[in-house]
């Protein structure tokens, strides 16, 4: 079912799938992976985005290398897609070091650290996913690591345990978070380097996409590379995943050559507009304009009315809807804000009362 074909919800209906599912969603599935392994930025030179943060860590590992050291731990936060794997792999090759991925819900006991930690190498770099997830017994473990590169392996259990230090070569520690407020302090405190990275702007992501057009030998014209930056909210890793879906529709609907028209055409075709927003985001929108008049509504009303769960809309649709000032979450409840009203070519009820004077505020 198309909203834009419709005046009223689709209360029942699935719309999309899970945030990983989406075309527009901002976590990477296997093609993603796989594709983006080949199209990242092998230094710092190539890294295009992220001005302030990339003259800040040149800064730290240039002085690092002087020194003939290992780099300072570096902590990078911000949303997913906008290159915080990309920049840990960038920090091992500026370095010359290995690097080892790994993630926050992979380690759930100070035993799985230590393991890792052990058996690193002299100047490698550690890449830890979504670092708030770790389990608190390795986060404890991970202070002294990083601090004093030691960790007390404990061997027995009750009153004949013995911790056995264990000394550790110097390595680089590369933490990654979207969510940098649950990190506790004891932790945020031991990086030397904390950056944030912020979304792309448009021109930024119109050179992402002529850069990874030219690695996947796609022809796109500077208008293609525009209409596909301006729908990929502020993110690469979206800005990548279109110009694969308009790659596909302009092989098989064109000659090849990627326009404004066709990528215009070939996003209408995935249900991503203008402003990037997809068919959950607009039902989202439709229903809380429609069958809510603007709002305000509660997050379980609006989330039955699209046929979502409570969290689907919560964490996949608002936070970009917020974000681009359509919805506005209240202590009442979700409103919309003119600006949606606008981009859905829909008019606002007007105010109870508006223009009638006092005969309308008490009923006359």
């Amino acid at each position: 079912m198309n909203w834009d074909d419709t005046t009223d919800g689709a209360a029942g209906e699935r719309l999309v799938g899970p945030a990983e599912e989406r075309l527009v969603g901002s976590v990477a599935d296997g093609e993603d992976q796989a594709v983006e392994a080949a199209l990242r930025p092998k230094d710092l030179g190539e890294f295009i985005g992220q001005e302030k943060v990339r003259e800040q860590l040149d800064l730290v590992l240039r002085a690092a290398r002087a020194r003939g050291a290992t780099a300072d731990h570096v902590l990078l936060s911000g949303a997913p897609g906008l290159g915080k794997t990309t920049l840990s792999m960038i920090i091992a090759a500026e370095m010359g070091a290995p690097i080892r991925i790994t993630s926050g819900p992979a380690i759930q006991h100070a035993g799985d650290l230590a393991a890792i930690l052990s058996s690193l190498q002299e100047g490698e770099v550690l890449f830890l996913d979504e670092i708030h997830r770790m389990s608190r017994p390795a986060e404890e473990m991970l202070y002294m690591a990083m601090e004093d590169f030691r960790v007390d392996v404990i061997v027995g259990k009750g009153p004949g345990a013995t911790a056995i230090p264990l000394e550790l070569p110097p390595f680089t520690l590369v933490g990654a978070t979207t969510r940098a407020g649950l990190l506790p302090p004891p932790l945020r405190d031991r990086f030397g380097f904390t950056a944030h990275m912020e979304f792309y702007e448009p021109h930024e992501l119109e050179r992402v996409v002529h850069r990874s057009a030219h690695l996947l030998d796609v022809e796109i014209e500077p208008d293609g590379a525009a209409e596909i930056a301006g729908r990929s909210r502020g993110t690469p890793r979206i800005a990548n995943r279109l110009l694969r879906r308009v790659r596909d529709y302009a092989q098989v609907k064109a000659d090849g050559v990627i326009t404004r028209d066709i990528a215009a055409a070939a996003l209408a075709v995935y249900e991503v507009d203008a402003r990037g927003l997809d068919r959950l985001d607009r039902a989202v929108l439709q229903a809380l304009l429609k069958l809510f008049g603007g709002g305000p509504v509660g997050l379980s009303t609006l989330a039955v009315a699209v046929g979502e769960e409570r969290e689907t809309v919560e964490e996949v649709a608002e936070p970009f809807l917020v974000r681009e000032g359509l919805l506005a979450r209240t202590p009442r409840g979700r409103v919309a804000t003119p600006a949606a009203w606008s981009h859905l070519g829909l008019t606002p009820p007007r105010p109870s009362g508006a223009g009638n004077g006092q005969q309308d505020l008490f009923g006359a």
